[in-house]
């Protein structure tokens, strides 16, 4: 595939922040947010007056509720700001269109720093309501919807249900085990237990999580991402302009969010949804290779997303993720390939794309302190599974 002009490589993320990470927490929504997004302009060395561009994921299009309590347009006239392009979306590659949709923007001439945030708030939500992050919640009329129409009359209620049948299949095609997915969940508690702000931090054994409750085969509970109240933000930089701060400049080298095959649930490939397409497009924009990458930050809002990551970016044959992540050490802080290195989802904190993003900047700057890995200049962040798919390729020169 080619491509005539590859518009990510003119920018570079050149701040980062994050908010304490509760379960629940006391600070309100916006609270977190603004705590996030001044901690990233002051990172990236920058004022308010500087940033002209914002851009989140979902945006506003929740109305308020705890998937997406603050939008850009909340955020906007709280800090004052006087952007020139500001925007949000819901669908696209999911929880990274908030950096894609910000990219495009500055490569397009459009601004030259923008502010990417991402807050969510359901831990507090689900003090009151139990089903406050049920997907019944997320799709208004999903019984007569494109997408929903093949679930509902099936009783898919949960993400837990839908992403059980995708992991149930390549059980049944690879040979997977429980003891194999097992390994995403006790390497990410691993690493959770030196990230102070996990919400997860004592450790996990094999019997603990085989003891954990199923919740829809195979998926246990402990496969299933921890809800949480956080806001975590990026700041990016034209290139240029990214040269003459603080930090060194972490470029976007590439950037994935490809669907090439109709989506729904007899369509596709059920072993790996839609996290291929967006994988090739990426690897198909850069020179970089699968065996350049330091630290993969790989979407766990269920465990077996990760391995259909891990496959998809090539970091293993496909598969063949059972077998590489089997017995945890490949894929540990010192192993080949170092995955979710503060947590990740399922112990450090449902943080909904963006956080995976914080965490490859946090490596590839040493910031790591006690989960810091050794030394390497190219993370690949991917989140979502399918239809909402998206990679990065982040690279510190």
């Amino acid at each position: 595939m080619m491509f005539d002009r590859i518009y990510e490589k003119d920018v570079a993320i050149s701040g980062i922040g994050q908010s304490e990470v509760g379960r629940p927490s006391s600070k309100s929504a916006m609270r977190l947010t603004l705590d996030a997004c001044l901690e990233a302009i002051a990172d990236a060395g920058l004022s308010r007056d500087d940033i002209d561009g914002v851009s989140c994921w979902p945006g506003d299009n929740n109305n308020g509720d705890a998937f997406s309590p603050v939008g850009p347009n909340a955020l906007i006239g709280t800090l004052g700001l006087k952007v020139n392009w500001y925007g949000g979306g819901y669908e696209g590659p999911g929880p990274l269109a908030g950096v894609i949709n910000g990219a495009m923007a500055i490569a397009a001439g459009l601004c030259r720093h923008v502010l990417v945030f991402r807050t969510i708030t359901e831990a507090t939500r689900r003090q009151t309501d139990k089903g406050a992050s049920a997907l019944t919640n997320k799709t208004v009329g999903r019984d007569n919807s494109f997408f929903w129409q093949w679930y509902t009359p099936f009783n898919v209620l949960s993400g837990a249900n839908l992403m059980a049948m995708y992991a149930q299949r390549h059980f049944h095609e690879y040979g997977t085990t429980p003891e194999q997915l097992a390994q995403i969940a006790l390497t990410c508690r691993a690493n959770a237990v030196l990230n102070p702000k996990a919400v997860f931090r004592t450790p996990l054994s094999m019997d603990e999580y085989m003891a954990s409750r199923m919740i829809s085969t195979p998926l246990r509970m402990l496969d299933c991402d921890v809800h949480c109240d956080a806001s975590t933000a990026i700041i990016l930089s034209r290139a240029d302009a990214a040269a003459h701060g603080p930090n060194p400049p972490i470029r976007i080298e590439a950037i994935g969010a490809a669907l090439h095959q109709p989506w729904s649930w007899d369509q596709i490939d059920l072993t790996a949804m839609a996290t291929r397409d967006a994988a090739d497009m990426m690897w198909a924009r850069t020179d970089i290779k699968p065996a350049d990458v330091g630290t993969a930050q790989l979407y766990d809002g269920f465990s077996i997303l990760t391995m259909m990551w891990l496959e998809a970016l090539r970091l293993c044959p496909r598969g063949e993720s059972g077998p590489f992540v089997e017995g945890g050490h490949r894929i540990a802080l010192g192993g080949e390939i170092p995955v979710n290195t503060n947590g990740g989802q399922l112990s450090g904190g449902r943080t909904h794309g963006l956080g995976y993003v914080h965490e490859a900047c946090t490596q590839l700057w040493g910031r790591g302190g006690a989960r810091q890995v050794a030394p390497h200049h190219a993370s690949v962040v991917a989140s979502g599974g399918g239809p909402l798919a998206g990679s990065l390729l982040l690279v510190k020169d």
